[in-house]
C-alpha cells in the first residue's frame, strides 16, 4: 500500500533516503539543492509515495512531479531522481536545543528516527550529513 505525502522533500545519500518535512516557505528544497550539490539524488521535492517493503519505508518520486526541483527565485528544473529506503526524517522548525534528542515518526508501521532541525543555520547540508550519520537507520 502506498502513501502520497505532500508537504515532503526527499534527497538520498548513499542509497539511504532522508525526508525533509516542514511548512511551504521553510527551507525543505533550499536544503535539498545545497545536499545534491554535495552528491545526494532528488528523490520527491514538496511530495514523495512512502511504500513499505519487508521491514523498511521506502521513498519514491510521485508520478506527477519526479524529477521536479523548485528553486526559489529560478523557476521549477529537471534533475536525475531515484527511490531510497528512509533512514531519517529532519523536521524543520525556527529554534531547537543546542543538542536536541532524537524522536520517532511512524509511517505505514515503520518507526522513523526524527530530528528537529533548523535549515537556516549555517553549514545546514554539513549539519545534516552529520545527522543523517549518527542518528540514521542504516
Amino acid at each position: 500500500m502506498a502513501l502520497a505525502v505532500a508537504n515532503l522533500t526527499c534527497i538520498a545519500i548513499n542509497g539511504r533516503g532522508l525526508l525533509i518535512e516542514g511548512p511551504p516557505g521553510s527551507g525543505k528544497s533550499t536544503l535539498a539543492l545545497e545536499m545534491i550539490d554535495r552528491g545526494a539524488v532528488l528523490v520527491g521535492d514538496d511530495g514523495v509515495t512512502l511504500d513499505r517493503r519487508g521491514e523498511r519505508l521506502w521513498a519514491a518520486p510521485p508520478p506527477h512531479t519526479a524529477g521536479k526541483l523548485e528553486i526559489r527565485g529560478v523557476g521549477i528544473v529537471d534533475m536525475p531522481c531515484d527511490e531510497a529506503p528512509v533512514a531519517l526524517v529532519l523536521s524543520l522548525t525556527e529554534i531547537v536545543p543546542r543538542l536536541p534528542e532524537c524522536g520517532t515518526v511512524e509511517w505505514l508501521g515503520c518507526s522513523i528516527p526524527r530530528l528537529a532541525f533548523v535549515a537556516s543555520y549555517p553549514a545546514s547540508a554539513i549539519r545534516a550529513e552529520h545527522a543523517l550519520a549518527r542518528f540514521g537507520l542504516v
